[in-house]
């Protein structure tokens, strides 16, 4: 599927859940409230949206949240969309904390890759960040999930309060194949009110740190750039939105967990999909494809982080999706 401005849009990051077992700062801290049941789409009316979209060439996906894996019946789900003709790809963005009981089941199902978040190695910061005291057993859901033979990927965000821990997070490849991505702070809800610091910034320390750190290939999904050195098992990645606009190359719709398809993460427009999925129509496959086309059509040229006031999108990145 081809878009207004000649990007082919083939991907598509899909919200289980706006519910997390975790309270990061910058996503939803404190007692957020969540949406009713009622009002999540059930994993029948996932799957058939995600037909619609293959239909249309969209055959990459990402499955997050709030925390995916919260949700009952999650790895199921993910067996099922796997298992849909034309998928490619399929991989999982999770916290980590209920990772392990499903490393097994992730692995048969050729779950492509597993994205982990974490964003300090330090105890007491990580508690402080995420609001629970869950590090030792983040990090042996990653350790797990290396040794299963599963890619695997931690994101970092670059937050002010944690550039201490930006070598050791790095040390991460150096210990195993993993990627380690560094991900500027994107001003949406909570992240908007966060200090974080840039992508050159944390190049810069890590060069100083691998002198021989280069740019190789770019493999996954998404928009990082990511480098290497003899040094490190994985790769070292920057997503750098905010400072490196990668817009022209954005290949990505997010579908939150609600049912709303987004064209763009800085924006409030979209397509209300669950209306059409609840509308008990006879041609649902064919109105979901002309919806997903539509939502295509609405994506912009690029986002404008760089100018809050611009900025439309005013729900918490728990209710869009991570």
């Amino acid at each position: 599927m081809i878009d207004t401005y000649g990007r082919e849009i083939n991907y598509l990051r899909i919200s289980l859940t706006d519910r997390c077992n975790m309270r990061c700062q910058y996503c939803m801290p404190g007692d957020v409230p969540s949406v009713g049941h009622d009002e999540i789409l059930r994993y029948e009316e996932i799957l058939l949206i995600c037909r619609a979209a293959l239909q249309v060439g969209i055959h990459r996906f990402k499955i997050t949240g709030g925390e995916p894996l919260v949700r009952k019946g999650a790895v199921a789900f993910m067996q099922s969309l796997r298992q849909l003709p034309g998928v490619r790809s399929m991989t999982l963005t999770t916290n980590g904390l209920l990772l392990q009981p499903h490393i097994a089941a992730l692995k048969h199902m050729a779950v492509d890759a597993v994205n982990i978040s974490l964003d300090s190695l330090h105890a007491g910061q990580f508690r402080k960040i995420s609001g629970v005291d869950g590090l030792s057993c983040v990090r042996q859901a990653l350790a797990q999930t290396v040794q299963a033979g599963i890619q695997t990927k931690v994101n970092a965000v670059l937050l002010r309060q944690t550039r201490s821990q930006l070598l050791p997070l790095a040390k991460l490849a150096e210990m195993m194949p993993v990627d380690v991505r560094f991900i500027e702070m994107m001003p949406i809800g909570y992240g908007a009110q966060q200090q974080g610091w840039s992508a050159d910034e944390a190049l810069a320390v890590l060069q100083s740190a691998y002198p021989d750190l280069h740019a190789v290939q770019r493999h996954g999904n998404g928009p990082a750039v990511y480098y290497t050195s003899q040094k490190l098992q994985g790769c070292l990645g920057m997503i750098a939105a905010n400072t490196h606009k990668f817009c022209r190359q954005c290949n990505r719709m997010r579908l939150t967990s609600t049912g709303f398809l987004k064209p763009c993460l800085c924006y409030d427009d979209g397509v209300d999909l669950k209306a059409i999925v609840r509308s008990g129509r006879t041609d649902m496959l064919a109105a979901l494809r002309q919806a997903i086309c539509r939502a295509a059509a609405q994506k912009p040229a690029g986002h404008c982080f760089d100018t809050a006031g611009q900025i439309t999108e005013n729900k918490t990145m728990n209710q869009i999706g991570g």
